[in-house]
């Protein structure tokens, strides 16, 4: 039998697949999304591999891997070409994470608009190359699964005693909720 989140993960994948606007989801959406996937993992490692149970969940978590792969996907397109068409992304249909992400995005968005204007306004432009965003190098107390990054790059999973180095954004979480702590790098 599949579980409340799971159905609540197909059935969120469903409307964003068939709507051409960003579809609400509850703010803790993706927070409730991972403690699931993490309880699949650490359910099925108790399992026999051969077992019934153990082959279903397997499938199972293939499954959540691919619709949450995909709802992501389709929910950072939609958010994308709404903030570079210069609408407002409402709040009220982001998730935590996700909005944190369009804030992110936002300064960019409106760099490419004033970068734009000079051009039709005959103004000589620069671009100036911005410094990579700082990075913290972490060692983790937990495990957890993989986490979409501020750079829109994926990260993990981890396992309690691996060491990554990550966007400040999303370490800065981390720390805060006690899942990894900060490594000072020796030179």
């Amino acid at each position: 039998m599949l579980s409340d989140m799971y159905n609540e993960l197909y059935e969120a994948w469903k409307k964003e697949k068939e709507n051409r606007e960003l579809q609400v989801l509850s703010r803790d959406f993706y927070s409730r999304l991972t403690d699931y996937v993490r309880s699949l993992k650490e359910e099925s490692r108790m399992l026999d591999r051969k077992a019934l149970k153990a082959r279903l969940m397997h499938r199972e978590f293939e499954n959540v891997k691919k619709l949450v792969k995909e709802l992501v996907k389709l929910r950072y397109k939609k958010t994308l070409k709404e903030t570079v068409a210069g609408k407002v992304v409402a709040g009220d249909v982001l998730t935590m994470e996700e909005e944190r992400l369009h804030k992110a995005v936002l300064p960019l968005a409106e760099s490419y608009k004033a970068f734009l204007k000079d051009i039709l306004r005959g103004r000589s432009t620069s671009v100036e190359k911005e410094e990579k965003p700082k990075r913290v190098l972490l060692r983790f107390l937990q495990e957890i699964p993989a986490v979409i990054g501020s750079d829109m790059r994926t990260y993990g999973p981890f396992k309690a005693e691996d060491i990554a180095t990550l966007p400040i954004e999303n370490a800065r979480i981390f720390l805060e909720k006690g899942i990894a702590v900060e490594v000072e790098a020796k030179v």
